[in-house]
This record gives C-alpha cells, structure tokens and sequence, in this order.
C-alpha cells in the first residue's frame, strides 16, 4: 500500500477514535433545580445507571463509543412507579452529533412527569475528554 494511502486511513481512524471520545455534558432542570451530569464514553451501556431527578423521574445518559455500528448517545427519562420504572421519553443521536449553537446536540427537550405534571427541561454537549 503506498505511503499516502496509509497516511490517509490513519487520519481517518484517528478522526472516528477522536469524534468518539468526547465525555457528554447533560444540563437537567426540574423543581427550580439545574445540575449537570456527564457520561464519559463507554463499550457497556448497560453499566450507566439512571440518575433520580425529583422523587418521582429518573433520567439515564448512555454515551456508547465501542461498536462502532451501535455508537450513539441515548437518553432515556423514567417516572419512577411503585411497580418499577417506566420508560416516558427516549431519543438517540449517532456520532459524532450535530452541535446547535444555543442547546448543544440536543435541543432543548421538555418531559412532563404524568403524575404529578413536573417539568423536566434538559440539554445536552459534548465537551473535552476529562
């Protein structure tokens, strides 16, 4: 293989690794509350837990890099019943996401918790690796 070949698909894997290693900044308000969670990348998605928002929601941040046919960062929110959680909102984005200027990669979402119509309003970015 010539040299400029190896050149170029060097470049190419160095740019999906590097477009894959960014760690997720998610930006949650609920109850007058923000905070921010983040999710370094993983090859186990399984291993992300869901993070309790008020008493009632759960939100769980997946930033999948390894598998590069299932690389994507995923977002569900929960309401949290007394039977077990149930999934109310769920979106992915392949990587590497578009950024928008004001609200990250995502927009700006609104999830309304069914029970007891709480607002939960979040973004999210991606930002350097830690």
């Amino acid at each position: 293989m010539p040299w400029y070949l190896k050149l170029l698909l060097g470049l190419l894997l160095t740019t999906a690794s590097a477009s894959q290693a960014y760690t997720v900044a998610c930006h949650l308000t609920y109850g007058g509350e923000t905070r921010t969670i983040e999710a370094a990348p993983t090859a186990s998605p399984y291993s992300e837990v869901p993070i309790a928002i008020g008493s009632r929601l759960l939100f769980r941040l997946v930033n999948q890099a390894q598998a590069a046919d299932l690389a994507a960062i995923k977002l569900y929110t929960y309401v949290d019943r007394d039977e077990g959680p149930v999934l109310i909102h769920q979106t992915s984005y392949p990587l590497p996401p578009r950024t928008n200027d004001r609200y990250g990669f995502t927009g700006l979402h609104f999830v309304y918790e069914p029970v007891r119509d709480g607002e939960l309003q979040y973004w999210c970015e991606l930002k350097d690796r830690p």
